[in-house]
């Protein structure tokens, strides 16, 4: 497996033992999903700089050769494509044709360049991973399945969240990630954009 050129970082920071690493990583990334607003760790991988370990883990436990990733901003590295490419097989696509995304709020912009899904696929979407600065349960108030009554988190972007959610059935899924921790916005869950205090 071990190329002999100089450049074999991207075999590095993988999963260390890949099947039980992968079902925790999987599990926590679920129980992310079903429950948003609740911050979980994800630590596992540590991938090439700028990607956060809780965004890199994501990618090595859903990305694989079927699944168009697309790489945003200063996310799209040489670096990065061989990491993902070594440790996922998955390919590099463009925005329209990715299943994942990876990048700053900012450098995902717009929202629509990403599928939502149509009414006969709306799993055809595609999710989004989003790198914050920083991951507080606190900010903007969410409603909705997983939920018991309302959960907070600090969105990129309250109203482009909205306006995601009202599209359901279709609309995008989000992962938000700082560091070694992991937040998720499905799109089935109501944002309000009323800065209550609490």
């Amino acid at each position: 497996m071990h190329s002999h050129t100089q450049d074999t970082a991207y075999l590095e920071g993988g999963f260390q033992d890949a099947p039980v690493d992968a079902a925790r990583a999987f599990r926590s990334a679920m129980s992310a999903m079903a429950r948003p607003g609740q911050i979980e760790r994800l630590d596992t991988a540590a991938p090439p700089s700028p990607l956060s370990s809780a965004a890199g883990t994501l990618l090595l436990t859903l990305a694989d050769p079927e699944t168009g990733v697309c790489l945003a901003g200063a996310h799209d590295t040489a670096a990065m494509r061989a990491w993902l490419a070594f440790h996922t097989g998955a390919p590099i696509v463009a925005a329209g044709q990715a299943h994942f995304a990876v990048g700053t709020w900012d450098a995902l912009m717009p929202l629509s360049q990403f599928s939502v899904g149509t009414s006969e696929y709306p799993d055809r979407s595609a999710t989004l991973i989003v790198e914050m600065e920083d991951l507080r349960c606190e900010g903007v108030h969410l409603r909705g399945p997983g939920i018991k009554t309302t959960a907070a988190l600090n969105l990129p972007d309250a109203e482009a969240m909205r306006a995601n959610n009202a599209q359901f059935p279709l609309g995008l899924d989000f992962f938000l990630t700082c560091g070694a921790r992991v937040a998720a916005l499905p799109r089935s869950t109501q944002v309000s954009t009323l800065a209550e205090a609490g």
